[in-house]
């Protein structure tokens, strides 16, 4: 890649990322009824002082460095998600150029692993996997298939869904009749099938593989070290889509690289 392109991509990166902190922040509470805003209006402002944010103010991980962190107005503390947020989407914009080049099936990827993105940290945060994005990812994986974007055919996208969602179904279900309580949520079903369709049905049994060791070990330290109430879990979407993202980037390696990889 050349240099004007790294810098393009990392820009366009960044303006996503932004926006998905916008998701992030707004979507769970308009989903709780507890905000009049859309993903739209009213305009960027300081959840504490309402200040609207100004132009020159809001430009992507460059605006917080300059600011030092603060808002401009009254000098609250800009949580440091915005930044790792933006960053983080950057890098993976990057990612996904280097790995399958300048061209759409980068872009439809990169539309993919920001999703991913932006549900891992809602879910992480309030344990939502909200149907504004998980309904998104699944249809847009179907067409990236009819498309020829993804080196998954339309068959197999459709199975993948299906897959997906059916089999975190059954498990749930199962687990719900022999304990009488539930095991994880609806959102976990329709991400694993939207994962499905991307990746399609081959990949998922690796996937919550890994999913689920990565979501243990992380269980397990945080029960060691106090940061998880008794009787609390960890979220199991951020889990999914991270091993989603790996598969991604490492299709076609079967079963046991992941053990391995894992062990």
């Amino acid at each position: 890649m050349s240099t004007p392109e790294i810098l393009l991509v990392l820009a366009l990166g960044l303006v996503v990322g932004s926006f998905l902190n916008v998701v992030v922040y707004r979507l769970p509470r308009m989903l709780e009824g507890e905000s009049n805003e859309t993903l739209s209006l009213p305009s960027s402002h300081c959840p504490t002082c309402k200040t609207p944010i100004k132009v020159w103010h809001n430009i992507p991980l460059l605006s917080y460095v300059l600011l030092k962190g603060r808002c401009s107005s009254c000098q609250a503390p800009i949580h440091w998600q915005y930044p790792a947020v933006e960053l983080t989407n950057a890098c993976l914009w990057l990612l996904c150029a280097w790995h399958w080049g300048m061209h759409p099936n980068a872009f439809a990827w990169a539309v993919c692993i920001s999703l991913l993105l932006a549900l891992s940290v809602i879910d992480w945060q309030t344990t939502y996997l909200p149907d504004a994005l998980t309904q998104p990812l699944l249809w847009i994986g179907l067409l990236a298939s009819s498309l020829n974007l993804i080196d998954v055919s339309v068959q197999h996208a459709v199975w993948g869904a299906v897959a997906g969602y059916a089999s975190l179904w059954l498990v749930a279900t199962v687990f719900e009749r022999l304990t009488g309580k539930e095991g994880m949520g609806a959102g976990d079903f329709k991400l694993l099938a939207s994962l499905g369709a991307w990746l399609g049905p081959f990949a998922l049994i690796p996937l919550v593989l890994m999913a689920s060791v990565s979501g243990a070990m992380v269980g397990f330290w945080m029960q060691s070290t106090n940061r998880l109430e008794r009787g609390g879990y960890v979220p199991f979407g951020p889990f999914l889509a991270a091993a989603g993202a790996v598969q991604a980037f490492y299709g076609g390696a079967d079963v046991f690289f992941y053990i391995n990889w894992l062990l």
